[in-house]
């Protein structure tokens, strides 16, 4: 079989969902490396934001690769939902999604897409005023300006709210996906109770990060 054909087979569109999906992985866990240190060091904060905000490669190689494919994973998501949807409706007249899966598992094209609503709140209140900052307005380069802009974001609670809400469900996500991925990609079954009890742990603590980093600046700002 062609590489276009598994491509474009089930198992192939399933195997590029969970690729997209491990390395939107490695970029929250970068992320969330980088926002913990503004409740540790606005000078830390400070400076790797202005690093990631200059740096050419990040800016115009890593940024654009970051975005097509949290869309990627989004639109693929979808659309083997709609698949697996029909799928049942046609094979099992009487399929019961509480006896096949876990509750997590059957919910996660809405967790998926309560995580990509965020995404789109994520964009609204950083990359937007970022892109505007540097490229609509062309104002002056201020390395010290990122730990006051990222506070002053969680000055309203009802931000807090959508935030912590959001990190919720991306932990709902994750727990389900994460660990699935590895067995989508073909890694040796002897590995997956380590790997479950990784994924579990990640799935918990880096969400769980976030809120408290949402939180902290919003009883400390």
């Amino acid at each position: 079989m062609s590489s276009l054909s598994i491509i474009k087979s089930s198992i192939g569109k399933k195997l590029l969902m969970a690729l997209s999906g491990l390395f939107l992985v490695i970029f929250l866990t970068q992320h969330f490396l980088i926002n913990i240190t503004s409740v540790i060091s606005a000078d830390i904060f400070n400076a790797l934001s202005h690093f990631m905000g200059t740096n050419p490669i990040v800016q115009f190689i890593l940024q654009p690769i970051l975005i097509f494919g949290v869309i990627f994973h989004f639109l693929m998501g979808f659309y083997l939902e709609i698949i697996n949807y029909k799928s049942r409706n046609n094979r099992y007249s009487s399929y019961s999604g509480n006896q096949n899966a876990s509750w997590i598992s059957r919910n996660m094209i809405y967790s998926g897409g309560v995580v990509l609503l965020f995404l789109v709140l994520h964009f609204i209140d950083f990359w937007i005023p970022e892109i505007n900052y540097k490229y609509v307005e062309a104002l002056p380069d201020d390395p010290n300006r990122y730990h006051e802009e990222l506070v002053h974001k969680f000055v309203n609670p009802i931000r807090v709210g959508l935030y912590t809400i959001s990190f919720i469900f991306l932990s709902l996500h994750l727990l389900h996906g994460f660990s699935s991925s590895f067995k989508t990609i073909g890694v040796d079954s002897k590995y997956y109770n380590p790997i479950q009890k990784f994924t579990f742990i990640f799935s918990t603590l880096i969400p769980a990060g976030f809120i408290f980093i949402a939180i902290f600046h919003y009883l400390t700002g």
